[in-house]
């Protein structure tokens, strides 16, 4: 049975392929093949991955992830399309599925709405509840640089804090746009906004996500 996260790594694989190297996203300073390296190396370096999480090896997994880049673009797209190896966590359904249904998701849309001419994508209330289960375990994560105190809000009233403190900024949408957001994409997310106005624009301004 095809998982959510085997799905948005298929689309994700195919929207690079047809996208080609150079395409820009919304990654700033990332091209396309940019992007599809810093997946493979997530998902095939743990070593170089941890830079991610740990500032002092921050410099270390640019350089592992420029090695990547350097590679053949068609090469790194099947990388993504074929998984991690066996020996990586990923490789476990369960891993893969918690930890990258929200990591693909973001990503496809990344390149998706870097487009000029992109238009929302339809997401099924399955993979929106999905989505919002993963993003309510993970938004004291997301949310922890806020300025501000953040609570995310689905039009239907579920909500999860982001970041206590005050002033309060309420973000309410969809859980694909709220994790758009709270990932660091607040320009690209189809939400609206409750607070005052300038703990809002600090909201917008946030270096949000991993």
């Amino acid at each position: 049975m095809t998982t959510h996260a085997q799905r948005e790594r298929l689309l994700l694989a195919d929207l690079l392929e047809r996208s080609g190297p150079d395409a820009p996203t919304l990654c700033a300073g990332w091209t396309t093949k940019d992007l599809a390296a810093h997946v493979v190396v997530r998902e095939r370096r743990g070593d170089a991955a941890v830079g991610m999480v740990v500032p002092r090896l921050a410099d270390r997994l640019e350089r592992v992830r420029n090695e990547y880049a350097a590679k053949p673009f068609a090469e790194l797209v099947q990388l993504i399309r074929t998984g991690p190896p066996r020996l990586s966590p990923f490789s476990l359904k369960q891993v893969d599925e918690a930890s990258n249904t929200l990591e693909f998701y973001v990503h496809t849309e990344d390149v998706r709405r870097a487009a000029a001419d992109w238009t929302p994508r339809t997401i099924d209330p399955v993979f929106g509840d999905a989505l919002w289960a993963r993003l309510e375990r993970a938004a004291r994560l997301l949310g922890r640089r806020s300025p501000v105190g953040l609570v995310l809000r689905c039009p239907d009233g579920r909500t999860a804090v982001a970041h206590k403190g005050t002033p309060v900024v309420t973000v309410t949408g969809e859980p694909a746009e709220l994790a758009m957001f709270v990932f660091g994409r607040q320009a690209a997310a189809k939400v609206e906004t409750d607070g005052p106005e300038d703990a809002v624009a600090k909201a917008y301004e946030a270096n949000l996500g991993v």
